[in-house]
């Protein structure tokens, strides 16, 4: 429930050369650090998960993976429509529409949360992010706007 609305699977990769200092999870850096894990493998997990609104990619930075990751989209969208995709970045959103293999994992998710975690603006308060810079983007709309679009959490009334 940090990663993304509801209750998510989240998708855990090796790598990450942002190395943010005061990172949550710098156990993560190393790109030598996992081992691999075949899509079919993921989707009996991501499928087993009835009960979750999404998946989430997280890492280490997925962005490093595009391939990959890019596949597992594909399959989530064909085998669980329903779920969404999450994906946390250090990258910033302008940077990964100018490399191809990146662009094409963007353009099978549907959130992204980018930019590095800067120490200097943790904020405990922020929803699914650490630092003030960085932004939850509604990538679909974003990509079909060609401006970037901030997701907005729907909100419940009672």
């Amino acid at each position: 429930m940090v990663d993304g609305p509801g209750f998510r699977t989240s998708i855990y990769c090796a790598g990450c050369r942002h190395q943010c200092p005061g990172c949550h999870n710098p156990q993560s850096w190393d790109f030598e650090g996992g081992h691999a894990v075949s899509t079919d493998e993921v989707m009996r997990i991501v499928e087993a998960d009835a009960y979750t609104h999404g998946v989430t990619f997280t890492g280490g930075d997925p962005m490093y993976q595009p391939e990959g990751f890019t596949d597992l989209a594909r399959a989530i969208r064909e085998r669980t429509p329903k779920k969404d995709i999450w994906c946390y970045t250090g990258f910033l959103y302008e940077q990964l529409l100018n490399n191809p293999r990146q662009r094409a994992l963007l353009e099978q998710i549907d959130v992204l949360v980018d930019g590095p975690f800067v120490k200097s603006q943790r904020d405990e308060t922020l929803l699914f992010r650490g630092s003030r810079n960085q932004r939850i983007i509604d990538v679909k709309k974003t990509l079909a706007t060609g401006r970037v679009v901030l997701w907005q959490a729907d909100v419940a009334v009672s």
